[in-house]
This record gives C-alpha cells, structure tokens and sequence, in this order.
C-alpha cells in the first residue's frame, strides 16, 4: 500500500483532506440509495472507476487486497429473495453493490495518500489525536505482528514436525504466547517513542495548503453526487438509446 501511495498520478497530488470528505461523500450517497434502486445505483460506479483509472491503479489490484473482506459484503442481504421474492432479488444485489462501491472508494483513497497524509487530514477535522495514533501505530506495525505470527508458527513447526497446521488444542496457548510478545513490543515501542520527546501527539510532515485543483475537484464531485443522486442517470440514457 506504501508503493501504491508514492504514485505521482493527478488522484495522488489531490489533498487528503479532500480526498476524505469527498470519499466520505460518496459512501453517504451510496448507501443512501433505495435498496430497490439498482439502476439508479448503478451510475455510482463511474467515481471508482475513473479515479482508478486515473490513479494508474488497476482494479484487479483492489479486489485481490481485498479477497478476503469481499465474501463477506457479498453476504449482505443473501436471504432478501427468501423473504421478498423477485424483490429480493433486486434488494440483494443493490445491497451487494453498495458494499462493495464503498470498499472501491475507500480503496483508492488509501491507495493514493500516505498514511501521514490521511492522519494529518484526521487531525485537520479535530478528530481525537489518540484515535488517530491508534490508527497510525495499527497500519505501521501489523506487519510487525505479522512477523511474529511467522516466527511463532515456524517454532511450532520445528517442534511438531509432518503435523499439518496448529492443533486446536494448542490455540489457547499460541493467542497467549502472541499477546504476551505483542504487549512486549509495544513497550519497547512506547519506550523509545518517550525518548524521543512523545507527549501525546504526532508532529506530521508539513502539508501543503490546498489549492484551486482541490476546491475544482471537490465541488465536482459533490455536484456529481447529487446529481446522480436526484437524477436516474442511467435510465435517461437507456431512453435516449431506446
């Protein structure tokens, strides 16, 4: 994700904060549709896709990060044709199509700002400074828990040669065994964080001001979303054609 938010493209030079509110916005917009609104919903889908597209940022990028949370927003509704009928079905897929709009908005965002960048934004809007180093320290060291996972799986290997995966009756003891390690680490962590002067509050790189491209964008999009809000975009075009 580090090397997708160094890109260069126009989408990575846009401000955070600006790139929040307006994914913020299109989220609001997006679940704000009917659940019978499949094709007004639908039109919803040209924001990712061309902020994709001009990020440089393939889409199969976002759903392969994402394989493991997309089954999940595919659930959403499963049973709505159990209860509603050929409504349902309707009801499903809308929903199913919001979940996963959102996850594409959020996706790039994140993809294309820095994580200090994003933070700054947070902070920009007074968000609590312990929620957002709580969000800073958990995107910058996962991949130290990670690691420790690897490590204490390859330690259980070598001590149960040709057994295939962790025994369920050692669960309990490796959770343990990781929280202990884990609260280790943040220790050492927080210790050298003291050092360096932390009183409570992270001094992010300097953020440029915004600019006219930023105002331009962010009052297109907003416009965009209402519009496409108000409007059933879709269905004018299909009686054009028609």
């Amino acid at each position: 994700m580090d090397e997708l938010a160094a890109g260069t493209s126009p989408v990575h030079k846009l401000h955070p904060l600006v790139k929040f509110l307006v994914t913020i916005a299109y989220i609001y917009c997006v679940v704000s549709f009917s659940k019978y609104d499949l094709t007004g919903l639908f039109i919803m889908l040209l924001f990712p896709v061309i902020m994709f597209s001009t990020a440089g940022i393939p889409i199969s990028t976002c759903f392969w990060k994402l394989r493991l949370v997309l089954p999940l927003v595919l659930m959403v509704g499963i049973f709505n044709p159990i209860f509603e009928g050929k409504a349902g079905l309707i009801s499903m897929v809308t929903l199913m199509m919001k979940g996963v709009f959102a996850l594409m908005a959020s996706f790039i965002m994140v993809a294309t700002t820095p994580i200090d960048g994003l933070c700054a934004a947070l902070r920009k809007m007074h968000i609590p400074s312990v929620l957002v180093t709580l969000l800073l320290l958990t995107y910058r060291y996962i991949s130290v828990l990670v690691k420790e996972v690897a490590i204490m799986t390859d330690a259980y290997k070598l001590r149960a040669p040709g057994q295939n995966g962790i025994a369920p009756k050692a669960w309990g003891s490796f959770l343990g065994q990781l929280l202990l390690r884990s609260m280790d680490r943040a220790n050492e962590l927080y210790s050298s964080m003291q050092l360096r002067a932390f009183k409570g509050e992270f001094f992010y790189a300097a953020q440029r001001k915004l600019n006219v491209r930023d105002a331009l964008f962010f009052f297109v999009c907003i416009a965009a979303f209402v519009l496409a809000r108000l409007i059933n975009i879709t269905e004018l075009i299909g009686g054009v054609f028609a």
